[in-house]
């Protein structure tokens, strides 16, 4: 089975078959995979963005103008402003 669209079918049919305590157990999972895969992204992002800020830090403290620090992180001048405050 490498046809994606087949593979998706069998799976479908698979779960709609199951009886319900089976569906629910599917759907619990599916859940928890979805929201930890969130949380990951989430924790991604909000890493990506503090690391960002510290090197807006730096560069401040090294005397570099907002709008150079701005163009060099892709911070917005105020996010950069809220730093220096």
């Amino acid at each position: 089975m490498n046809e994606p669209g087949l593979e998706k079918a069998m799976d479908t049919l698979q779960y709609l078959s199951q009886d319900s305590e089976a569906r629910r157990l599917y759907e619990a999972r599916q859940k928890y995979l979805h929201d930890e895969a969130s949380m990951v992204e989430g924790a991604k992002s909000a890493g990506i963005i503090e690391g960002k800020m510290q090197v807006a830090r730096n560069m401040l403290a090294m005397g570099l103008d907002i709008a150079t620090i701005a163009k060099a992180t892709g911070l917005t001048e105020d996010e950069i402003k809220s730093i220096k405050l």
